[in-house]
């Protein structure tokens, strides 16, 4: 063995090689010297693999979110919900099952559209189970279902409850339309509702004083921290009682049966019975979903019908980004109710606070 070259490699040349050294004239021992990896050389791998996954998930959410918004062909998606499965023709069903507000308002809007559009659709049926919501939501979904109106047929379920703006959107039937509730539905609810809160006895006990800044004499109305002035009251029900007036017209359009005596004596807030609608003419009958389907068939006067219904999928955004930032509709009507900004709405049930309403 040459003494100038040493038997065993030093820890930095250390690796995986094999190590004879020869005893003698008879015998040979093997020795394997594993390399000794420093922890510096195992980190690294993983953070670069980390990053490579975050920057794959990262791409594909922003490339759904493009497709998103430059993709003609994205949007809902029809399903079958009854009668023939071969028929061509078909009835569109129409869904309103949430507070009306963002972004729910949007996605009806969206089925309404692709309804109109859709020249196999030759009639629809709006489904309400809704307490209402946003003055300006409740109008946008009602002006959709007009224009869907003035083409095909449109008629009304009303299932739970159809309360405020959810029957202010099911009187876009017009004169040819009808409406129906189920034994058990609540509707009704006609007026319109500001809410707002008076904090000042809380204030005073904290000692909390507002003292904003502002370039007008109603530029901080409907402050929490301050009571309403009888100015104050007097623009704020200018205000709503403009909106209520457009709610009474709506129905005077989609209840030509009624004058408006009649329609002004049940726009008292309060909520009606399905008998009770009936009675007072607020709807035509009492049913439920598949006996409109079959009514609105016959006033189509078609033998067989396809009824289809609309869903939106999650896209990959929603799946990546979008399930751990989602509100529940509550959270976003809490949002809405706490916003330093007024809010009006066409809803039940909003009357547990000092409010401005009609």
């Amino acid at each position: 063995m040459n003494e100038s070259q040493p038997a065993f490699p030093s820890r930095d040349q250390a690796s995986s090689s094999e190590i004879t050294v020869p005893r003698g004239q008879e015998q040979v021992i093997r020795i394997i010297v594993d390399s000794h990896r420093s922890a510096r050389s195992t980190w690294w791998p993983r953070v670069l693999m980390a990053a490579f996954i975050f920057s794959l998930m990262l791409n594909l959410a922003l490339f759904s979110a493009y497709g998103t918004y430059f993709q003609t062909t994205e949007g809902p998606q029809e399903q079958y919900h009854s009668g023939s499965k071969t028929a061509r023709k078909k009835v569109a069903i129409l869904t309103a099952s949430a507070t009306i507000m963002p972004p729910f308002t949007e996605r009806i809007i969206e089925t309404i559209q692709k309804a109109a559009e859709d020249d196999d659709v030759i009639g629809a049926v709006l489904v309400v189970d809704s307490p209402g919501g946003l003055v300006a939501d409740s109008h946008q979904i009602y002006h959709e279902l007009t224009l869907l109106a003035r083409k095909k047929p449109l008629f009304v379920q009303m299932k739970r409850i159809a309360a405020s703006g959810g029957y202010y959107i099911a009187m876009a039937v017009g004169d040819q339309g009808k409406v129906f509730a189920e034994p058990t539905t609540w509707t009704g609810s006609i007026g319109v509702i500001i809410p707002h809160y008076d904090f000042t006895e809380v204030a005073e006990k904290v000692g909390v004083r507002s003292e904003p800044l502002t370039t007008g004499e109603f530029k901080d109305s409907l402050s929490a921290f301050k009571p309403l002035s009888d100015r104050e009251r007097e623009v704020w029900s200018g205000i709503i009682d403009e909106a209520f007036q457009r709610f009474l017209g709506v129905i005077e359009t989609g209840r030509p049966q009624l004058n408006r005596q009649q329609i002004e004596a049940v726009a008292t807030g309060r909520v009606f019975t399905a008998d009770q609608a009936v009675a007072e003419g607020l709807v035509d009958g009492i049913g439920y979903l598949d006996e409109t389907i079959d009514k609105l068939r016959e006033h189509l006067g078609v033998d067989e019908l396809r009824a289809v219904e609309y869903s939106h999928p999650p896209t990959l955004a929603d799946l990546f980004l979008g399930s751990m930032q989602a509100p529940s509709e509550v959270t976003l009507l809490r949002q809405l109710f706490e916003s330093p900004s007024p809010q009006a709405f066409y809803l039940l049930g909003a009357s547990d606070s000092s409010v401005i309403s009609k």
